[in-house]
C-alpha cells in the first residue's frame, strides 16, 4: 500500500447568531480526517469510511468528500488518476457544526495536498462548496469557509464566494453543547418565514454591526451586547429541548453571547477566556443531565488555521 496524505478540517459555527448565512468560525475540535493515497486502478474510489455509522454513501458522486474531491479532479483534469479515499469521521453528523462542510473541505484539501498544491488554499473554496451543496442544497459558505481558512468568516457574497477573515480577539473561547436530538436542515430552514418586521431588521443590523466594530477594537463589552439573534433564534428554539433554560444558565455564568450553532440543535456561547468557557460548560451540561439528555461538550480557542495537513 502506498503512503497516503491526511488532512484535518474542523467544525464550524455557522451564523454567528447575528450573521444567518453569511458569518461562522471555526472550531479546534471536532473535525473530520481524510487520508488519500495514489491507486494503479484509474479513478476516486472511496475504500473506508469509519465513524459514521453506516450513515454515508460510498459512491464518490453522492459522497460530500467524494463529490466535492471529483470537481477539484474535473478541474485540474485529473478525473483518470487513481486514487483512492478514507474518510473518518470524528464529528456527528447533523448536529448544526458542519459536519458535511468538513467532509467537503477536508476532501478538496488532501486531493490538492496529493498533487502537490496545484492551487491556492482558498482558491479550494467552489470545490469544498459544491460538496456541500450535495449535502445540504444550500450555496451558502459560513461553513466551509470557516472551515477551509480557519478564524471568523464574512460572506459578503455566496454567489460570488467574496468572503472576508474578521480579527478575532486573543483569549475568546467557544463552548459548543450537542444535545442528542434531531433536528434536520430542511425542517429548521421551512419553519423560518421570509418576513422580517423592520423594527427586528434594524435590529439585527445593528447588532451585526457593533459584533463586528466590537472586533476590531477588541471591545470585549461591546462583542457581548451585539451576540443577540432576534430574527432566527426565535423561530428556531422550540426545535431545541430546553434551549433558553441554557442560555439563562450559561448567561449567568459569564458567557457573552449564546446561540444556535447553524440549524442546531447544538448550541453555542462566545466566552471572554478559558476558565469562563469552561464553567459555561458545566452550566450546560447541568441542564442537559438534569434532563436526561445524553450531550456531547467541545470547548475551543476559536481555530485560526482552518484545514491542515496533519
Amino acid at each position: 500500500m502506498q503512503p497516503g496524505i491526511k488532512v484535518f478540517a474542523p467544525a464550524s459555527v455557522g451564523n454567528a447568531a447575528v450573521g444567518f448565512d453569511v458569518m461562522g468560525f471555526a472550531l479546534e475540535q471536532p473535525g473530520d480526517e481524510i487520508t488519500v493515497r495514489f491507486s494503479d486502478t484509474p479513478g476516486l474510489r472511496i475504500t473506508l469510511i469509519s465513524g459514521a455509522q453506516g450513515k454515508l454513501p460510498y459512491d464518490p458522486l453522492k459522497n460530500t468528500a467524494g463529490f466535492a474531491a471529483l470537481k477539484l479532479l474535473e478541474h485540474l483534469g485529473e478525473t483518470g488518476r487513481g486514487i483512492e479515499m478514507e474518510l473518518h469521521k470524528k464529528m456527528p453528523i447533523g448536529s448544526g457544526l458542519g459536519s458535511s462542510a468538513a467532509s467537503a473541505v477536508a476532501g478538496v484539501m488532501a486531493i490538492n495536498e496529493l498533487l502537490k498544491r496545484p492551487l491556492e488554499k482558498k482558491d479550494l473554496l467552489p470545490f469544498a462548496l459544491q460538496g456541500e451543496y450535495l449535502a445540504s442544497g444550500g450555496w451558502h459558505a459560513d461553513n466551509v469557509a470557516p472551515s477551509l481558512m480557519g478564524g471568523l468568516v464574512l460572506i459578503r457574497d455566496n454567489e460570488t464566494m467574496d468572503f472576508h477573515r474578521l480579527p478575532m480577539p486573543r483569549g475568546i473561547y467557544a463552548t459548543v453543547i450537542y444535545p442528542h436530538v434531531e433536528v434536520l436542515t430542511k425542517d429548521a430552514r421551512s419553519i423560518l418565514s421570509d418576513a422580517v418586521p423592520l423594527k427586528k431588521f434594524i435590529q439585527q443590523s445593528a447588532n451585526m454591526g457593533s459584533f463586528i466594530i466590537g472586533l476590531y477594537n477588541s471591545d470585549i463589552s461591546l462583542i457581548g451586547r451585539s451576540l443577540q439573534d432576534v430574527i432566527i433564534e426565535p423561530q428556531r428554539a422550540r426545535l431545541i429541548p430546553h434551549f433558553y433554560e441554557v442560555k439563562e444558565a450559561v448567561m449567568k455564568a459569564g458567557a457573552l453571547g449564546c446561540s444556535i450553532s447553524g440549524a442546531g440543535p447544538s448550541i453555542f456561547a462566545l466566552s471572554a477566556n478559558s476558565l469562563i468557557a469552561e464553567e459555561v460548560g458545566e452550566a450546560m451540561k447541568r441542564v442537559y443531565a438534569q434532563a436526561k439528555i445524553e450531550h456531547d461538550l467541545y470547548i475551543s480557542p476559536i481555530n485560526q488555521e482552518g484545514a491542515i495537513k496533519c
